[in-house]
């Protein structure tokens, strides 16, 4: 079963919104140690209306009626039990260049990189690839993301720094279903069997 691609920013939030469970391979190029691992990512829809969509536009210099929203992202090692840290945590706001969505700015409270607030570009290809492309202080990021079904998508990564490539990440990522889910899943496919 093939996903629907998302071709703007909010799109591709509303799409993400939920629990993810995210297998993560790092391949660094020094001698930095291995960050490979599994987690859980929760991503929610923030509103154009919500105080921290004007919180972090305001932070860069931004008018907040630009904005059309964003999402909060919080990420925790898969078998914490505990309620994700908040520095652990992220705010993303779009501001798309026009009124096809396509490409545009995000600006978000802290970067992954750099611990600072940031401006990244982004584009949605032809073929459905979300880019995002990131400069901090010391480092360039890019990320790269594309859904392969609804509920699996992947996402791959490099930073770069002055000298060359400092690290490169692939993930898996697999949209973790609630029981209410699964039994709509399991109904619909009953349905589908008699039918």
């Amino acid at each position: 079963m093939h996903a629907t691609f998302p071709t703007t920013m909010m799109d591709f939030f509303r799409k993400s919104e939920g629990v993810w469970f995210t297998q993560r391979s790092v391949h660094h190029f020094d001698s930095a140690g291995d960050e490979s691992g599994e987690s859980n990512l929760f991503v929610s829809v923030v509103a154009k209306d919500d105080p921290r969509t004007k919180a972090v536009c305001e932070q860069q210099g931004i008018d907040p009626a630009r904005a059309m929203g964003g999402a909060s992202f919080m990420w925790q090692a898969n078998e914490d039990t505990e309620t994700p840290n908040p520095d652990n945590a992220a705010v993303l706001i779009d501001l798309p260049d026009d009124e096809t969505g396509r490409s545009g700015k995000l600006l978000r409270d802290r970067g992954y990189v750099e611990k600072i607030p940031v401006v990244s570009r982004y584009w949605f290809g032809q073929d459905g690839i979300l880019t995002i492309d990131t400069e901090y202080d010391k480092n360039q990021g890019q990320e790269r993301c594309w859904f392969i079904t609804d509920d699996f998508r992947v996402r791959v990564s490099t930073v770069r720094m002055m000298n060359g490539v400092y690290l490169m990440t692939y993930c898996s990522e697999r949209r973790c279903i609630s029981e209410s889910m699964l039994a709509q899943m399991l109904k619909n496919n009953l349905a589908r069997a008699e039918g």
